[in-house]
């Protein structure tokens, strides 16, 4: 068991973890860390607590130190001054006349290395861009191919719902997506209805799957015979969320009535599996492609010959009988 604290680095970031060492921080607190990128400004999420090694990735970044109020203000005035960073970046692009777009900027709590986002259809050779930009702000660069989906997680906006995107709010990582789900979950195949700000199939698609998934093992499937308390009838309808049954049960000679039932109330119809004849191999099958027996025929020529000698030797017993 090791001693960790949980930070994020924004507010709908994935979350690290960090040995406070000595340091006490509580969830809602800013600290100062030390990361790969440099020193970072972070907000402690989860308080100091003990997890299984196996769930981090060792070694450790420790938290240097709790964050005061000169610490505060720097953050903040790092914030201003990505604002004037972006602009001369996007200036310095179109200089270039590089084909990607600049989605954001980024200092480091020290200021000693700039990271810019950027989105592009292919690969981009922008060597001389980093060294434009690493002679004008006098620091390190590092420019960072990001997809859609981080686009519009580092930019936000609002959905089709119309509140803020997920992603942008409380999602730490992607989850994967299908438009199995949305077939499943009998929505539009429409792009356009399915689809995020960033073209992409919406994420909360995966919300509910797991409920659908569930209730589609507990209710029978559409156009299955079922026993319901009015007697039997054939399913036509699902309502996956409130676990019901529409069921369509005839009534009189030719007439037909829909009731819902409770997916608890109706049974299946398991037809009787069909019985199988056996025989045996010898009687059930006939043998095919059978070479016929192979017969010993006697030579007649040596039968001949064994003819002739016991005629022949019958003659001469006859001979002396007679001398």
């Amino acid at each position: 068991m090791s001693m960790v604290v949980g930070v994020r680095f924004k507010n709908a970031g994935k979350l690290y973890y960090f040995d406070p060492g000595p340091l006490w921080p509580v969830a809602g607190d800013f600290i100062i860390v030390e990361t790969m990128r440099g020193i970072e400004y972070a907000q402690c999420i989860l308080g100091v607590q003990k997890i299984n090694e196996e769930d981090i990735t060792a070694p450790l970044k420790p938290v240097l130190r709790i964050a005061t109020h000169e610490d505060t203000l720097q953050h903040k005035s790092n914030l201003e001054s990505e604002k004037s960073v972006y602009q001369v970046c996007h200036q310095k692009i179109d200089e270039h006349r590089l084909d990607m777009k600049l989605v954001k900027v980024e200092y480091t709590f020290d200021r000693n290395k700039l990271t810019a986002y950027f989105t592009s259809g292919g690969r981009v050779d922008f060597r001389t861009l980093v060294k434009d930009l690493a002679a004008t702000f006098m620091t390190r660069i590092e420019l960072k191919q990001i997809g859609v989906r981080d686009e519009a997680k580092m930019l936000g906006g609002l959905g089709s719902c119309g509140r803020p995107l997920c992603c942008s709010e409380f999602l730490g990582d992607f989850e994967p997506v299908s438009i199995k789900m949305a077939k499943e979950q009998n929505l539009s195949l429409n792009p356009t209805k399915i689809s995020g700000v960033c073209g992409r199939l919406m994420c909360c698609l995966k919300y509910e799957q797991e409920q659908y998934e569930r209730a589609r093992k507990l209710l029978p499937q559409i156009g299955r015979d079922v026993m319901t308390p009015d007697g039997r009838g054939t399913v036509v309808e699902i309502n996956t969320l409130k676990e019901n049954v529409k069921v369509r049960i005839p009534k009189g000679s030719d007439g037909y009535e829909y009731k819902e039932f409770l997916g608890t109330l109706v049974q299946r119809i398991v037809p009787p599996p069909a019985v199988k004849q056996t025989r045996s191999q010898e009687d059930k099958t006939i043998k095919k492609n059978e070479k016929p027996k192979a017969y010993i025929v006697p030579d007649t020529e040596d039968d001949d010959s064994h003819h002739m000698a016991a005629t022949e030797a019958t003659v001469a017993e006859h001979n002396m009988h007679i001398n």
